[in-house]
C-alpha cells in the first residue's frame, strides 16, 4: 500500500475513522450480537486481577499515519483525552456480518508489530470460536470448552465461551473479583464461613455458660448483660469471664468487665 495522506493528529474522538499507513478506514457501528457479546467480555477483561485500564474502541496511535481502535483493549490507558500512544498488550475484536477481512487483516499485523502481544479474534459466524494472533506464531483457533492465556496481560485464563456468552462471563467475573477481594474464589468464602460460623457457635456457646454460671449461684442476669455478652467475640475473653462468674459477687462485677 502506498503512504496516504492523513495523520493521527487529523482526526478527532467521535470520528468514524482508522488510519492505516496513512488512509482512513471507515468504521461502521456494531451489530447488536456484536454488542452484546463485546459487552459480556468487557465485563471479563475488566474484573480480571491484573487488568488496570479497559478499553472499548479505544484510539490508540504507535505512528504518525496510524490508529487502530480495537473493540477491546487491555494495557495502560491513561486518563487524558486524546489517542492513546502505542498499542495494547491485548487487543480483542468481534468479527461478524460485514466484516471487511482485508482490514482485519492488516489491522492484525499493525498491532502485532508495534507491540501488541497478543490479538483475539471474536468469530461470530457459524461456530462460535476465537483465533489467537501472537508475534512471530502461526495463528491457531480455540473453540468453546478450551481457555486462553494472556500471561503479561491478564492474571487469569479466559474461557472461550466467556467472550461472548454472558452466563459464562458472569462465572468469570465473579471469580476475578473475589481474587481482586484477597479470596481464591467462591469456594474460599463458602471456606471462610464455615470456620467463622464455627467460632460463633462456640462464642455462644461460652456467653450461655456465663449466664449459666451466675444463675445457678442464683444471680439474675439482666438483659443488660446479655447485650453486653453479645458483643464479645474472642473465645479466651469467655473463658475468663466464665472463671470471674464462678467467684463473683455480683453480676455487677461481670457488667463492669464487660464494659471495661
Amino acid at each position: 500500500m502506498s503512504q496516504g495522506p492523513f495523520r493521527a493528529d487529523q482526526l478527532r474522538p467521535g470520528d468514524p475513522y482508522e488510519l492505516s499507513q496513512g488512509h482512513p478506514v471507515r468504521c461502521l457501528p456494531t451489530g447488536g450480537r456484536g454488542a452484546k457479546a463485546s459487552g459480556a467480555g468487557a465485563s471479563v477483561l475488566a474484573s480480571d486481577p491484573a487488568v488496570e485500564s479497559l478499553g472499548v474502541d479505544a484510539g490508540y496511535s504507535p505512528s504518525p499515519d496510524t490508529l487502530r481502535a480495537p473493540d477491546l483493549s487491555v494495557g495502560e490507558i491513561p486518563d487524558q483525552p486524546g489517542w492513546v500512544t502505542g498499542v495494547p498488550a491485548l487487543a480483542v475484536e468481534y468479527a461478524d456480518t460485514g466484516q471487511d477481512e482485508k482490514d482485519l487483516a492488516a489491522k492484525i499485523q499493525e498491532l502485532l508489530a508495534a507491540g501488541t502481544r497478543y490479538v483475539w479474534v471474536v468469530r461470530m459466524i457459524g461456530l462460535r470460536r476465537v483465533e489467537v494472533h501472537e508475534a512471530g506464531k502461526k495463528m491457531r483457533i480455540a473453540h468453546a470448552g478450551e481457555e486462553l492465556r494472556a500471561p503479561g496481560a491478564l492474571a487469569n485464563p479466559v474461557p472461550v465461551e466467556a467472550l461472548y456468552d454472558r452466563q459464562a462471563a458472569q462465572k468469570v467475573v465473579l471469580r476475578n473479583l473475589l481474587q481482586r477481594q484477597g479470596y481464591a474464589g467462591l469456594d474460599a468464602i463458602r471456606a471462610e464461613g464455615e470456620v467463622l460460623g464455627r467460632a460463633e457457635g462456640e462464642a455462644q456457646g461460652l456467653r450461655e455458660a456465663v449466664v449459666d454460671v451466675l444463675a445457678a449461684r442464683g444471680l439474675a442476669v439482666g438483659d443488660d448483660v446479655r447485650a453486653a455478652l453479645a458483643i464479645v467475640k474472642e473465645p479466651a475473653v469467655l473463658r475468663s469471664l466464665i472463671s470471674q462468674a464462678v467467684t463473683a459477687g455480683s453480676v455487677d462485677e461481670i457488667l463492669a468487665t464487660l464494659r471495661g
